[in-house]
């Protein structure tokens, strides 16, 4: 964008060396400093806040790999051969049921078996 750290302190109506010490990693920007810098250079918020506060997004990416750890619902109900004995289950809709598990999160094995039960009545089975 072609400015100097004159006109960024400027811009965003701080000092000059509080802009050095931001853009050196010495400093973190408050999060009104933030908001100022990202109107006045046009940029996301939040991706701008992420990457001035690095301890947020690590927190984060800790909180996904926790979920990721998790068995999901259709993990569950795909590898529950009782479960799966007790309903009836053809392969078929086992098909049918993974490509529904792409559609979003699903709670439990239980909605499933509800998802199963709707469509095996839509089809009159």
């Amino acid at each position: 964008m072609d400015l100097t750290q004159d006109g960024v302190a400027s811009l965003i109506k701080t000092s000059t060396p509080y802009v050095a010490y931001l853009e050196s990693g010495k400093r973190h920007p408050s999060d009104q400093i933030v908001r100022r810098l990202a109107e006045v250079l046009g940029l996301d918020y939040r991706e701008l806040s992420f990457l001035a506060n690095p301890h947020i997004q690590a927190s984060f990416s800790a909180q996904a790999k926790r979920a990721e750890g998790s068995v999901s619902a259709w993990e569950q109900f795909r590898t529950n051969e009782q479960l799966r004995r007790i309903h009836n289950v053809s392969n078929d809709e086992m098909e049918m049921l993974s490509q529904v598990a792409l559609l979003g999160e699903i709670q439990s094995p239980r909605e499933l078996i509800f998802i199963l039960k709707t469509v095996r009545h839509a089809v009159g089975r």
